[in-house]
């Protein structure tokens, strides 16, 4: 978790080379908080980088769906904490307070240029996913079939989802999807597309099938388009945009 004067994000980053994914989320503090307020190193470096259990700071804020108001701290109790305190409704004139301490701990900041956005390499196919409902259908059944999954999509809206056994081979077709197109103009952090390529040519990417299924269950936001960027034979990389909030998931191939 990188909190900066303006933004806050989460950052996961696995072992690649055992399939591992990574995931760089920014949400704007202004979207999401009336008091902010926050200082770090230095004025020069002011941010604060800490290692926190997902699933601890899930069931903390799970407590809060029907709060008055949320307030996040980061505390120092016998160990870092980060502290957060739920005002929940309550039928008498008494205020219901709940709070938790996550323990977390603070990443040093020599370690800082390890949790840096990931760079995208140029990629061979842009194209936005199907109906997500369609897709976790699909995805959900081929999981136990294989633990690989191989997607593949040209630049004339069509994609693959496809698995392949010693026994059986299946694959999905979706057609009319829409291709983005990228301004050679944009920012050094939008991705860059390779040029001159057939539009009817695949771009294939063959992942480990579970994580994939991860990150289209994981979509409770229901964004109108998320794009996957195909690298061929390298990875895929998927970017969405929902409410001022943005989350990009890199996914690497895996060897047999």
């Amino acid at each position: 978790m990188r909190i900066t004067e303006d933004k806050v994000f989460f950052i996961l980053s696995e072992r690649v080379n055992d399939g591992g994914a990574q995931i760089w989320c920014e949400l704007p503090q202004s979207h999401f908080f009336d008091e902010y307020a926050m200082e770090g190193v230095s004025a020069e470096s002011n941010e604060i980088y800490l290692e926190v259990a997902p699933d601890l700071l899930v069931r903390s804020l799970k407590t809060a769906q029907s709060a008055k108001w949320v307030k996040v701290k980061l505390t120092k109790k016998n160990f870092p904490c980060l502290t957060i305190e739920v005002d929940l409704p309550s039928g008498s004139v008494h205020q219901r307070l709940v709070v938790h301490d996550i323990p977390v701990s603070v990443v040093a900041r020599k370690h800082w240029p390890d949790f840096t956005e990931p760079e995208m390499p140029r990629f061979d196919v842009s194209i936005a996913l199907p109906q997500l409902r369609l897709l976790k259908n699909v995805v959900d059944k081929m999981k136990n079939l294989s633990n690989y999954v191989a997607v593949s999509a040209n630049n004339s809206g069509e994609m693959k989802v496809s698995v392949e056994t010693d026994m059986v081979s299946i694959s999905t077709h979706f057609q009319n999807l829409f291709n983005p197109s990228w301004n050679k103009d944009d920012s050094q952090t939008q991705p860059s597309m390779s040029e001159d390529r057939d539009p009817q040519q695949f771009a294939t990417s063959r992942v480990d099938i579970r994580r994939f299924a991860q990150f289209l269950n994981s979509q409770q936001v229901n964004p109108d388009r998320i794009i996957c960027n195909v690298v061929h034979h390298r990875m895929l990389h998927f970017f969405l945009l929902h409410d001022d909030v943005s989350l990009q998931y890199f996914l690497p191939v895996v060897s047999r």
